[in-house]
């Protein structure tokens, strides 16, 4: 999964940078509202961290400007404590959730978990596909309760398809949402990813009938397919 975050305070958006890579998401990164605004309007995010107070534009008139435009990507504010007049703003704009500064770490990871499932139609931290399951929160894939190591890549591959389960999804919609805006993609290298994770899925599953699989489907994409 891909985030957009846009904070101005350098030590802040350090600090969320480092939690959101340890947490298994791609960050793109803006300290102004006018960079947030071309990357919201020209790259692939799965959600958006978005601070009110920025220089340039501020915050609430990207927001704006992206729901005018039919941009819908889940979009968590961050407002400074005690500005409640900011909160109502920012929600009547579209935003989806907020968070006053100061927060704790945990609670941000917590609150972007559930906009990014209730965007793609999922309940629950833990997504299940057949016997494979993927905990969004501790970041652990079992298959039949027995854990399976993936790397970071086919962790966000399997992660994007378990959200989409049973949809088609196009190589280049993968490559664009695990990798960030300045890394060198090269949509070849989803093929290996899948196909590692093809033969991990049939290694571990115990029964053919309780097993996810990935299909392939020729000049479209991959699909992951329920049992």
């Amino acid at each position: 999964m891909r985030i957009l975050l846009v904070e101005d305070d350098t030590l802040l958006r350090t600090q969320l940078r480092t939690a959101l890579h340890e947490a298994g998401y791609t960050v793109d990164e803006a300290d102004n509202g006018r960079d947030a605004q071309f990357l919201g309007d020209t790259e692939a995010v799965d959600a958006v961290v978005l601070d009110l107070g920025l220089p340039v534009v501020d915050g609430l008139t990207v927001l704006k400007r992206w729901r005018a435009e039919g941009r819908n990507m889940p979009v968590l504010i961050l407002t400074a404590r005690d500005n409640w007049h900011e909160k109502v703003a920012g929600i009547d704009a579209g935003a989806d959730d907020y968070l006053t500064k100061p927060f704790h770490l945990e609670e941000l990871l917590a609150r972007l978990r559930a906009l990014i499932r209730r965007a793609s139609g999922q309940a629950s931290a833990v997504l299940q596909c057949g016997d494979w399951s993927l905990d969004t929160r501790s970041g652990r894939v079992t298959c039949a309760g027995q854990p399976v190591a993936l790397t970071a890549h086919e962790y966000k591959v399997l992660d994007y398809l378990m959200h989409r389960p049973g949809v088609l999804v196009s190589r280049s919609e993968l490559t664009e949402h695990i990798y960030a805006q300045d890394f060198d993609r090269d949509s070849n290298t989803i093929e290996v990813f899948v196909g590692r994770l093809r033969k991990k899925l049939q290694a571990f599953s115990q029964d053919p009938n309780h097993s996810a699989r990935i299909e392939t489907v020729r000049g479209m994409g991959y699909r992951l397919v329920p049992p």
